[in-house]
């Protein structure tokens, strides 16, 4: 097997097992808890690397910068939630629409050329995101809203990437993704007692509390490791193989979320569901081909 594919299924497979887990936290503390864990964890791991290898990029575009960790952490916050109230590979399935908003932002923001089969493409995944949240009764499910605008938020992120990668350092990129992930948080920790937010927007506001069990805290040091570990074999893999061939092997891991899923407890997706995956699975090949 090619070592590129290789990696690339460890990382859809050891990405799906840390949807699983973050699902089983979900379920002891809320999602903005685990954001803020999860990123305070890794701006240690960011800054032991810079201290270990000094920066080589000067920088500049700060604002551009706080927008890639603006949009970050939006993504991060919805995901997490609609992992804890909608199916893990129904979640996973809305935040891999990501590929298709990048299109369409880098044609608006970084007038990128978009071609006939690139919009073809993008119809048929928008298409599968209406068969996956079932509106026929025209009422999109808040739930569903909430990960298909968490799959916009992380192409806004990596849209802005783009702009900045030539001149800021990947690591320096990372931490402020992580930065703004963890002060937004804390923030929202500290404001909770004195406001009462609207239901729809109770999730963001959460007293901090630092009363959990060991298996708890033993499962977020294990999400933080194998969060690191999936990342590590992403980068691996598009350095050994063809984007476009990665690409698609990164889809593998919306069937391994499924089956974690169901081992969890959620329904197991009838075939409007399915059908819907296929096409978001299908139009993200066909975006990655048209380019």
């Amino acid at each position: 097997m090619d070592r590129g594919v290789l990696f690339m299924l460890l990382s859809a497979l050891v990405s799906a097992v840390n949807g699983a887990v973050s699902k089983i936290l979900t379920q002891d503390i809320s999602a903005i808890e685990l954001v803020f864990f999860r990123n305070i964890l890794g701006i240690f791991i960011i800054l032991y690397a810079i201290y270990h290898t000094p920066l080589k990029l000067g920088g500049g575009k700060f604002h551009l910068l706080f927008m890639r960790g603006l949009f970050g952490f939006s993504a991060m916050i919805l995901f997490f939630y609609t992992i804890s109230t909608i199916p893990l590979g129904e979640a996973i399935t809305l935040n891999k629409t990501s590929p298709l908003f990048v299109s369409v932002l880098a044609y608006y923001l970084l007038h990128e050329h978009m071609s006939k089969k690139a919009i073809l493409a993008l119809l048929v995944g928008f298409f599968g995101i209406v068969l996956i949240t079932k509106p026929f009764d025209m009422n999109i499910s808040y739930e569903h809203f909430l990960g298909i605008l968490g799959g916009f938020f992380a192409a806004a992120a990596y849209a802005t990437i783009k702009k900045i990668k030539d001149i800021y350092d990947t690591r320096v990129i990372m931490l402020s993704f992580m930065g703004v992930g963890t002060l937004f948080p804390f923030i929202f920790f500290m404001i909770t007692p004195y406001i009462t937010p609207p239901e729809s927007l109770a999730f963001l506001f959460h007293e901090f509390s630092w009363n959990y069990d060991f298996k708890i805290w033993l499962l977020l040091g294990f999400m933080a490791i194998i969060s690191t570990l999936s990342q590590y074999l992403l980068t691996k893999a598009y350095s050994l193989s063809k984007a476009s061939i990665i690409g698609v092997i990164s889809y593998t891991n919306i069937p391994f979320a499924i089956g974690f899923g169901w081992m969890l407890g959620d329904a197991f997706p009838d075939f409007w569901t399915f059908a819907g995956i296929g096409l978001i699975v299908l139009g993200g090949i066909l975006v990655g081909k048209a380019k």
